[in-house]
């Protein structure tokens, strides 16, 4: 809403504004317009489970020094856990080893420490299934850098199966967030008879802004592998909870009730 404000609703900031974020990753593109207005935006990353934020995306002097573009896909990342959580690891559910910091191989994000729960209420199985390998299990997939900080890449039930590849909505996302006529995206899959899932993405446009369906289609196959890009478009306003974030799930039903598109 800040980085899309109109020009006339904006006053000189005379210092820099430091913002905690949360809630869903934020695409690096809107970390790099909030700095050049004068936000400097830090990411917490956590669930109900852990008490809330669990990492920050802790800041090194050196990387102040970097290019605009690499600054805000560090600041994208979800970082290190803070000093009460004693653990933040990303492993292989099936193996429960660490995945190679290499930022690339994909595994659960997994949490031990002090302000992780003790277990869901009167739920005995969903505790032991949550606490398997004596780890509590997030449901996000990430990798480790080698600089030891994780970068969720989605939520297992985000996951797209399109032809056997496993895609992610959050780098489809990404890439739709970068264009300039894109306000919001959120992308989930659409059943398929051929390929078995596809992207679909749900947009709105900024106020003013035009674009179709067949644009954004390419403007994806221009920034991602072919089999990535969304091949549909829907334009609506997307569902939010009270506190801004896009409810999936119901884009998912929608997805589903459109059936397959081959």
């Amino acid at each position: 809403m800040i980085v899309n404000s109109p020009v006339t609703d904006r006053k000189p900031i005379a210092h820099k504004v430091v913002v905690i974020a949360g809630g869903s990753p934020p695409p690096p593109q809107i970390l790099s317009k909030m700095e050049e207005i004068g936000f400097d935006v830090s990411q917490l990353y956590g669930l109900t489970e852990t008490y809330g934020p669990a990492t920050s995306c802790a800041w090194w002097p050196e990387w102040d020094s970097l290019p605009p573009r690499e600054r805000s896909q560090i600041k994208a990342r979800q970082g290190v856990p803070h000093v009460a959580m004693d653990e933040v690891d990303v492993k292989d559910p099936a193996t429960m080893q660490s995945v190679p910091s290499d930022g690339k191989t994909v595994g659960e994000v997994m949490f031990r420490g002090n302000t992780v729960m003790s277990g869901y209420l009167r739920d005995l199985e969903a505790t032991e299934e949550a606490f398997k390998g004596g780890w509590f299990h997030s449901g996000d997939l990430a990798v480790k850098h080698p600089d030891g900080y994780i970068q969720v890449k989605d939520r297992f039930k985000d996951i797209i199966i399109t032809g056997g590849e496993n895609v992610s909505s959050v780098e489809i996302e990404t890439v739709l967030y970068s264009h300039p006529a894109i306000l919001e995206a959120a992308v989930v899959a659409r059943p398929d008879n051929h390929w078995g899932q596809t992207p679909c993405a749900f947009v709105k446009l900024k106020e003013g802004f035009d674009a179709d369906a067949q644009e954004i289609i390419n403007f994806c196959r221009d920034h991602l592998p072919h089999y990535m890009a969304p091949k549909t478009i829907v334009f609506e306003d997307l569902p939010k909870t009270s506190t801004g974030k896009i409810q999936k799930y119901i884009l998912r039903e929608k997805a589903k009730a459109m059936g397959s598109l081959s």
